[in-house]
């Protein structure tokens, strides 16, 4: 859908970036400071483009405790590519707890965010790969992030 876009301006255009999600917990992670977390967004933004689900946006805003770290939270993602949900990211993530929910305590949010990477093909990264390692169809990036995972 969004990822691996090929520029339609002609045959020598070149292809736009691919887009690569990324999971709340890297941001958490990159907010306090962690070196690993930093130098993989780094590394993310010099191959694709940062995204994130509209749902990590949320998760981010509701972890805020004051109007000043709202505001340094929204100049943040503007470094980020905000994924909104559609229909097609609602019917996957209600396929993925329907799967996943009794056997594996899939949530609400894991399930929306990996259905936004799943609907658009999107490589995803996450510091908590045992919450969705077992997701047929999403493909999962190391974390620390690895220079050749980022090559796609």
């Amino acid at each position: 859908m969004f990822a691996n876009c090929a520029n339609r301006n002609g045959p020598s255009a070149k292809p736009m970036k691919t887009i690569i999600l990324v999971d709340t917990d890297v941001l958490i992670d990159a907010g306090r400071g962690i070196p690993e977390a930093a130098s993989c967004l780094q590394q993310i933004e010099r191959h694709a483009i940062l995204g994130i689900s509209v749902v990590t946006q949320m998760e981010l805003f509701i972890g805020c405790e004051s109007k000043a770290e709202l505001r340094t939270t929204e100049r943040f993602l503007q470094r980020f590519r905000i994924i909104k949900l559609n229909e097609v990211i609602s019917d996957i993530a209600v396929r993925l707890l329907r799967r996943y929910r009794l056997s594996h305590n899939l949530k609400i949010a894991d399930g929306l965010i990996a259905a936004t990477a799943i609907s658009g093909k999107t490589p995803f990264v996450t510091k908590n790969q045992g919450d969705y390692h077992f997701i047929k169809g999403l493909r999962l990036l190391s974390y620390p992030c690895h220079l050749e995972d980022l090559r796609t």
